[in-house]
């Protein structure tokens, strides 16, 4: 008897679309939620029930009719597939993990690090995208290498749970920055690509993908704002009059759309209420960092501005380095923290690294908060992950802070004290 249950995710999550897939091929009937009002992302998800049922309040998860949940995209997707998708053989089976795997730890990270900046949810970094393109061209290699006698990735016959996962992993890179010159030499891993998108079962969730044809491009300056995409501009729209109702906050440029969500929440009281007002305007300074040159503007800006009774500079390193064993996993750990930290925004900024790689990692970032004194004791839904690091004040006069908080600003430098070389890192603003 087929599967059938429910989907909780977002609009457009390219990881719910390999469990859609797979239900297309196996005939899972899955009922979507992901819009008002059968699912609010940032609210169901943090309801009790929902938490009952997900306790990390991760999307996508799935709730069969009968009761069973789980959640972690490729769990859902092996659970709604057929044993043909999943792999029919032992051999099979563990060759389609071994795919499954290598889309997760070895295309999804170069490949946020590449595409993410120009959709504007991560501040650019020439160095990180540079690397990031070398190791798109690295694995492009060895499925082109694999697929050069192959049409599949298993088996010759049909698709397996490994094109899927591939596939909804790499989508993002065809659409974005895969231009004819970079993919070119990978014609295998285009044919492929092609023909998987081709099926009647990908079309069904995905339509029709058009693939890129210019590859975004950076002025060069190091920042999200000066970023030149590629794409049409609409043509100007006339203004309207301002309207007297209250204007809602723009949401940080660094948010996809399921953060812009969280982020969009109704505020509570605020923590922060007791403190004496500042002359330092961190939005102000969140603007030049997002839309200027963060070493000729955004930092000469910070340090002109910066009100130290008023704010405080802190250092922060992960404990328990020996746990990071992967680096896409790593990157959730941080990303996983900012979103609970929703409701800090408005009062903290942070640049939180990953250095070395797999096996051989450390986090670490440079925080800056309103007050004297760490923040996240103020809220309890502050406190969930903060213990998990160690944290240091820094002294604004000090050589030493004027020191990290370049280098981590800009994601560039020496990074002497950490002895493990940059990977990549997450904007908190």
């Amino acid at each position: 008897m087929a599967v059938s249950g429910t989907l909780y995710t977002y609009p457009e999550n390219w990881r719910a679309f390999k469990a859609l897939i797979a239900a297309q091929y196996s005939g899972a009937r899955l009922r979507v939620l992901s819009t008002p009002p059968q699912f609010h992302f940032g609210h169901t998800n943090r309801s009790p029930q929902f938490l009952q049922k997900f306790p990390l309040g991760k999307v996508p998860a799935f709730e069969g009719d009968d009761g069973f949940c789980v959640f972690e995209s490729n769990a859902i997707a092996y659970y709604v597939s057929t044993e043909e998708l999943r792999g029919s053989t032992p051999e099979a089976a563990a060759a389609v993990l071994q795919w499954v795997n290598f889309a997760d730890s070895d295309v999804v990270p170069p490949a946020s690090t590449w595409v993410f900046p120009t959709l504007g949810i991560l501040h650019y970094n020439k160095q990180a995208t540079e690397v990031a393109k070398e190791e798109v061209r690295r694995v492009l290699g060895v499925l082109d290498g694999h697929l050069r006698t192959r049409t599949f990735l298993v088996g010759e016959r049909r698709v397996s749970l490994a094109d899927i996962s591939l596939v909804c992993a790499l989508l993002w890179l065809y659409k974005q920055v895969l231009d004819p010159a970079f993919r070119g030499p990978f014609g295998n891993v285009n044919r492929w690509f092609l023909t998987c998108l081709n099926q009647p079962q990908f079309k069904a969730v995905l339509g029709e993908v058009q693939l890129c044809q210019r590859m975004a491009q950076f002025d060069g300056e190091g920042s999200p704002g000066g970023m030149e995409h590629t794409w049409e501009k609409e043509p100007p729209r006339k203004e309207k009059p301002p309207k007297k109702e209250e204007k809602r906050p723009e949401p940080d440029e660094d948010l996809d759309e399921c953060e812009q969500v969280l982020a969009a929440e109704p505020k509570a009281k605020d923590p922060f209420a007791h403190l004496p007002k500042s002359p330092f305007v961190l939005d102000e300074f969140k603007r030049k960092y997002s839309n200027e040159d963060t070493l000729s503007v955004a930092l000469p800006h910070f340090w002109e501005h910066f009100d130290p009774q008023g704010w405080s500079l802190w250092y922060c390193q992960y404990r328990y380095p020996e746990e990071l064993s992967q680096t896409f996993m790593s990157c959730n750990l941080i990303t996983g923290m900012f979103q609970r930290l929703d409701k800090l925004r408005k009062n903290a900024f942070a640049s939180v690294l990953l250095f070395g790689g797999d096996g051989d990692s450390s986090i670490s970032g440079v925080w800056v908060m309103r007050g004297q004194e760490l923040a996240f004791t103020l809220c309890p839904d502050w406190q969930v992950d903060y213990e998990s690091y160690t944290w240091r004040k820094l002294d604004p006069e000090s050589a030493e802070c004027r020191t990290l908080v370049q280098e981590y600003f800009l994601w560039e430098g020496e990074f002497r004290h950490v002895g493990k070389p940059f990977n990549q890192g997450k904007i908190f603003k």
